[in-house]
């Protein structure tokens, strides 16, 4: 059995809605107490409180403690962790990768070396307890993957230790580089610099949830209340069913489908437009003639994408063509497991991709690019090229 945890982010994501998020799911409290007693901060105390956000129930952390003004450096946290006697090994090391992937965004930021970084608001003892408390949590689960969706940052302006500073703050927009983000018109600060460490160092993959059975489910609230949504996190624990889980089972995704329908545009221009959404990440582009309203033949330009990558597709499909109007659809996929691979033939190693059957076969194809190159370096057609490549592969897999 493979178990996923799945973060919907429909509020953001901070540190205590994690941490309540877990407690919530079924992490028993008194297990975080007793590792955060170990960090040797005084008077420290973890309150756990039952609170109801937009009329839905959920699991409220708040962590006390006497004010503390110090700013701490990197490594003065991870000897805090490493002294603590009552975390796993396995919560020490996902604790102190967290932490990491905060202090290089604020090195980044803030122009100087990793050892140099004051970690300010998320130095506080609140923001340690935090995720400290969240590895503890989450290395008692066992799962095997975690995964996430979009994550929205909220617009508007926050004041930090530097002064007024846009949303996502500096840090956050560093350390979210590379995650898909989700559009939200909220003016307030819903990711936070740990929760969105904490996801990052956490999640495999973004997106919709995953095919799998839930067994339990946790909410976590924030302190604000937002306007017309519950400021909660939910978390969901269950057995994950796809090929990531399972080789040999088809996956499931979510994909956005952009068309748009053009009448007045060259076969060169709509030649350009395909490669540059190509080039941009687009999964697939193609074109289908039809008769438009007034009787003119016409082309359906269809654009295959990521959600994250939607709004760039269109910007292109705007700027490039002379649409005026382009139809958007979410679509759910399913797709076989693949994986890159190179196979020795006579003319040289050459790139492919096996993938797998639903029944646990695979089955082998040539990258076309790769056929066409030594095509051209033998003198021989591509369609022999692809048939020695396939033979190769096969008595490769009989040994």
């Amino acid at each position: 059995m493979n178990t996923n945890l799945h973060f919907d982010c429909l509020s953001g994501i901070s540190g205590d809605m994690t941490l309540g998020a877990l407690i919530d799911l079924g992490v028993e409290p008194d297990l975080i107490r007793t590792g955060l007693a170990s960090l040797n901060v005084a008077e420290l105390k973890l309150h756990v409180d039952d609170v109801k956000k937009c009329g839905f129930r959920a699991t409220y952390i708040r962590v006390e403690h006497p004010e503390q003004k110090a700013h701490r450096h990197l490594h003065h946290i991870e000897d805090m962790i490493e002294a603590a006697d009552a975390i796993s090994e396995g919560a020490k090391t996902l604790a102190r990768r967290i932490f990491q992937c905060i202090g290089e965004a604020e090195a980044k930021v803030h122009g100087c070396s990793l050892q140099k970084v004051h970690f300010h608001e998320v130095g506080a003892v609140d923001s340690i307890a935090d995720i400290v408390g969240v590895s503890i949590a989450i290395d008692s689960l066992g799962i095997d993957s975690v995964t996430s969706s979009a994550i929205p940052t909220g617009t508007g302006s926050i004041t930090i230790d530097h002064g007024r500073v846009a949303v996502p703050a500096p840090a956050t927009a560093e350390i979210l580089t590379g995650v898909p983000l989700a559009y939200c018109e909220i003016e307030s600060e819903l990711t936070t610099p740990t929760g969105a460490a904490i996801i990052k160092t956490l999640a495999s993959s973004f997106g919709p949830p995953p095919p799998m059975t839930p067994h339990r489910v946790g909410y976590g609230a924030g302190t604000r209340d937002l306007p017309g949504q519950a400021n909660v996190l939910r978390v969901t624990l269950g057995e994950r069913h796809d090929a990531a889980a399972d080789p040999g089972k088809v996956e499931s995704d979510r994909v956005t489908l952009l068309e748009t329908n053009i009448d007045d545009a060259t076969a060169e221009q709509l030649a350009d437009v395909s490669q540059r959404l190509l080039t941009a990440g687009a999964l697939d582009v193609w074109q289908t003639p039809c008769v438009m309203k007034k009787g003119r033949l016409a082309s359906v330009l269809s654009v295959l994408c990521g959600g994250s990558k939607a709004a760039i597709m269109q910007n292109i499909l705007f700027q490039h063509t002379s649409t005026i109007g382009i139809r958007r659809q979410i679509l759910d996929r399913t797709k076989l497991s693949r994986r890159a691979v190179e196979v020795e033939t006579a003319h040289g190693p050459a790139k492919g991709k096996v993938v797998t059957l639903p029944d646990g076969t695979q089955r082998f194809s040539l990258e076309d690019n790769e056929a066409k190159r030594l095509a051209t370096a033998s003198g021989k057609s591509t369609s022999l090229i692809q048939n020695e490549a396939v033979e190769n592969w096969n008595r490769q897999q009989k040994g």
